[in-house]
Parts: structure tokens; sequence; C-alpha cells
């Protein structure tokens, strides 16, 4: 949700790093903005749920990743 939320708003993320326990915005908010991401026009509660887990898996991965560093990502903005 906080990727989420800051893809949204048009903020710069190759600074933002992920912080768990950090809470932001309502449950109401973080439902609306999973549900307009999701995909689906109606999805369920399995539906939402696959998909924050593979959302999160991705960016992990994009997080360790490399390119995606503060010492390589310079050369690589928005990879």
């Amino acid at each position: 949700y906080q990727y989420l939320r800051r893809y949204k708003r048009r903020e710069n993320l190759d600074n933002f790093t992920f912080v768990p326990g950090r809470i932001e915005g309502t449950e109401k908010e973080c439902l609306e903005c999973l549900m307009e991401f999701c995909g689906r026009s109606n999805p369920s509660w399995t539906e939402l749920s696959n998909f924050t887990q593979f959302l999160n898996f991705q960016l992990r991965k994009c997080e360790k990743s490399v390119f995606c560093s503060l010492v390589v990502g310079d050369q690589f903005r928005g990879f």
C-alpha cells in the first residue's frame, strides 16, 4: 500500500523503501487503493490477497536488486 499510495500521487519511488509497521492512511483508503490497482472490477478477498502477496514479492525483489540500489540506481532512474 505504501508504494501504491505514492505511485498514485506521482511521487518519486526511487528513494522510497518500505518500512514494516509504518501506518499510513486509513483502512478504508488502503482497501480502496488496493481495489483500484488490483485490475478486477469487483475483486474477492482471495483475489485481493493474491494481488497483495504477488505485489509484495515483486517489490521485495526490486528493493534487493542491484539495479535499484542507491549505489547503482542513479544510472537506472525509474527502473
